[in-house]
Formats: structure tokens, sequence, C-alpha cells
């Protein structure tokens, strides 16, 4: 590129692998949804008002936002030929400009800014005026640069923007650099491995001693449902977390805080998985319904704040769990009892403390973790707390082995009371494991993989099959 001409970035999707206004509007949700939500209806029909609005709301962290490698290594091509590197992009210009000095590029830019949207043919008369015709080179990613790009000396296509370089060509030098986005990104996004806590929806089968194939078809159905809720709200977490993912470890690799997948396309996942959960539901019954939409409004609750509230989160993910099971009973239309229902509410509450074990143990620092209310010192607390789980969880097993439905289930009392060694043999491993930090950060997709902890729950439940008599009515023994 000739040196005297500078190098102008498009932001949004070219520089950075994100787009401004969605990170301005998800990190208001997450500190003020209703100041939020405000800005938005106040400045309807007016985007550069909208833009500035949540801007001056959120103020999202720019250091932290992910920037293109391919236009990165450009970057560094042209300052090390003393080319000027300017942004221009239809975001707030206060935080364009907080983003050129962050990444020590020009002072000068050309944003959004006393209500001009400058986008498209607005942006490309402003670098006219300044450069003239054909006085700079642009990098941009979406047809609407089109504008630009025919103003421009050189072309630079970041991702693929269908029939540019053919229309460019001829008049224009061009290169292209890789960009955009692959599904795979989006489906890890989804997080799939998640979809085994779903099985916590057999639950109530298991307990009736239901082993019919109708319902169990239905179960699966019910399933579908809510994996198709709880990756909904897992996109709605992400987009939520994105300053404090990007802040941690391993979380800063997630799909929407690295930029592989654009907000944009999590923000249309999550309303095409809603109606997916939501009309699956119906179709079953309208409890399920019902309780799928409380699944999702509570998570959405728990997004949005509780989890950054001690023991508040703890008691909502046990919930949340607890929920499933209620979920399980009300799709096969079958009756759960008040002693299922306490019984695994403290084993849940159990495995809310030894996630939070977990992250606290694996954290570099004694601070609070990011978006969350919890520091090292708490650690005791929690151990507490998850002990206090077991043992509760365990009483109510044993008060529940003397009630008549269990004694009409249970033809061998005393084999329910020898369940409870390895049940509680598994609950203590779980604490005990992520008091040493060598779980997974998710308890139950961790129980699901650990041999030894499956052992053990496979052990408690052939017991109680055993004591049930439904090895003998099956094989005759």
């Amino acid at each position: 590129m000739a040196k005297t001409k500078p190098l102008v970035l498009d932001v949004d999707g070219s520089f950075l692998r994100t787009d401004m206004l969605f990170e301005c509007f998800w990190a208001g949700m997450g500190r003020d949804p209703i100041a939020t939500l405000r800005v938005i209806k106040d400045t309807f029909g007016d985007k550069a008002a909208l833009k500035a609005g949540l801007a001056d709301l959120a103020r999202p962290r720019v250091d932290l936002m992910p920037v293109s490698a391919p236009v990165e290594a450009v970057v560094a091509a042209a300052k090390s030929q003393k080319v000027e590197v300017v942004l221009a992009s239809a975001s707030d210009i206060s935080l364009v400009t907080e983003l050129a000095q962050v990444h020590d590029l020009s002072p000068t830019v050309f944003a959004s800014e006393n209500g001009v949207n400058l986008r498209g043919a607005a942006k490309a008369d402003a670098l006219v005026e300044a450069y003239g015709e054909g006085g700079f080179h642009y990098a941009g990613n979406e047809p609407g640069d089109m504008a630009i790009w025919e103003r421009a000396d050189e072309a630079i296509i970041v991702g693929t923007v269908a029939g540019a370089k053919l229309a460019l060509i001829a008049e224009h030098g061009v290169t292209e650099l890789p960009g955009g986005w692959a599904w795979r990104d989006l489906i890890r996004a989804l997080r799939p491995h998640q979809y085994v806590k779903n099985v916590l929806l057999l639950l109530p089968l298991i307990a009736a001693h239901q082993f019919g194939l109708v319902p169990f078809l239905t179960i699966l159905l019910a399933i579908v449902a809510f994996s198709a809720a709880a990756s909904c709200i897992y996109v709605v977490n992400d987009l939520l977390d994105l300053e404090a993912d990007r802040l941690h470890v391993k979380k800063k690799h997630r799909p929407f805080a690295s930029g592989a997948v654009p907000i944009n396309v999590g923000m249309i996942t999550c309303l095409a998985l809603g109606v997916i959960a939501l009309g699956v539901a119906a179709f079953l019954n309208w409890a399920f319904f019902g309780i799928v939409a409380l699944y999702m409004l509570l998570s959405l609750a728990y997004s949005l704040k509780l989890k950054r509230l001690r023991w508040v989160d703890i008691a909502t993910l046990a919930a949340l769990y607890t929920i499933r099971v209620v979920a399980g009973a009300a799709a096969a239309e079958i009756n759960v009892t008040g002693y299922m229902l306490a019984f695994i509410f403290p084993v849940f509450v159990t495995l809310g403390c030894v996630k939070r074990l977990t992250e606290l143990t694996l954290a570099t620092s004694d601070e609070r973790l990011p978006g969350r209310g919890y520091g090292k010192p708490d650690r005791p607390d929690l151990m507490n707390v998850a002990c206090l789980g077991m043992f509760a969880a365990l009483l109510v097993f044993f008060l529940y082995s003397y009630t008549d439905h269990a004694l009409s289930l249970y033809k061998s009392q005393w084999l329910l009371w020898v369940a409870m060694l390895p049940i509680g043999g598994w609950l203590w491993r779980m604490v005990s494991l992520g008091y040493k930090g060598k779980q997974d950060h998710d308890p139950i997709v961790f129980a699901m993989k650990d041999r030894h902890g499956l052992s053990l729950l496979i052990f408690a439940i052939t017991i109680m099959f055993y004591a049930a008599g439904l090895f003998h009515d099956a094989f005759g023994f």
C-alpha cells in the first residue's frame, strides 16, 4: 500500500470480532436491564442517539474486546511502514476514540456523533472529505461497505461479502482477509455436553418404577424441550457475561467472548431455541409448558441478577436442578412425592456449593470471582453448607424409608438403609474433589464422566431395585 495513504478500518466485524452496539446492549442488560430498555424505548428510530445512550449507560471495556488476527497483522505491517491507521465506525465516537487509544492508532477517528449515524454513504462522504477520492485504503466486512470501497484506493474485504470482489477488482486493488464464523463454534456455544443434566427428567419414572415405552418416549421429547431451553439460556448467560468471561482463564475462549461467533447470531439462535422449547412443551401438555416457562424465567433472573448474590445463587441453582425433576413428572403425568423433592433439593445445594468450591480452588487470586459474590475466604463456609446439604439429603432418605409410600414400593426396608452408604459416599466424593479443585466447573457434567462416582450411583440404584423386588420380577432372583 502507498505509504502516503492512510489505512482506514471499519470496527464492528472488521478490526474487532464483535459489534460495539451489541456489546453495549448486553453490558447494559447485565448492569441495569430496566435502564437499558428505557434507553432503547426513548431513542427508538434514532440509531445515533441509541448508540450514544447505550454507550453512556454501559461503558463496556474496549480493551477486552477481541481483535481480528488477520486485520491486526495488516495493522502491524502498516505501522512498520509509518502508515497512519484510522478507525471509521458507525459505533459511538466515545467508544471508537477509546479503542483507538487502547491500540495505539491514529487519534483521528470517524464515528457516529451529533445525531449522525456514520455508515455506508455517510461514512464514504466523511472519508472522501478528509482524504479525497481514492485517498485511502479501507477494510470492511459487509455489503454496506461497498459505498466506501468504491471510493477508496484499495478494498480490504474481511470475510465473505457476496459479489464484492468481482464488482471492485476492475478499478480497485482488492485484498481478502479471513473472517466470519463457523457452525461448530455456534454449536459449542449451545453447550450440548450440558444436556446430560437433563437425564434428571427420568428420575420420576425410575422412582415410580414405570419402565414402559410410552412414558420413556414422552420423557425423551421433554428432554429435547429442556435442552433447547437450556441452550437458549446458556447463550443469554454468555452474552451477559462477556466481560467476566474475558477476564477468566478458561472462559475467555468461549465463542461469544472470543468473537468466534457474532453476538447477533447468538441473539437469533437464542430466539429460535426459545420457540422450539416452548413449542415442544406445549405439544406435550400445558403443565409441562408452564414448568419450562418457569425454568426459563428463573434462569434469566439468575443470569441477570441472582448469580451475583452470595448463597442466593446456590439456592437458585438447586431450584433449577429440582425443576428438571418436577418437569419429568409433569411430562409423564405422574406424581412426584414431597420426600423426593425434599431429598434432591439439598443434594443440589451440595452440588451448587461444589461448583463454587471448584471455581475458588482453581482461581489464581484471592479476589472475588468475576461476576460472582465469592472469594477464596468463603471456601470454609461453602464446605460447611455442602456438608449440611449432604446430611439433610441422607436424613430425608432415611425418614422416607419409614413412609407408607416407601413400604409399598420396597419389600426390604433395610436395603434402603444399605443404599444410603454408596449415596453418602458419592456425595462426599463430589464435595472433597470440588474442595481440592479436581472437578470440571459443572459438577453434574463431571459426575456423568466420573467412573468411580458412577459406580457408586449404579451400586446404590442396584440395591434399591433389588429392595423393590424388580430383579425377582424380571429375572426370578
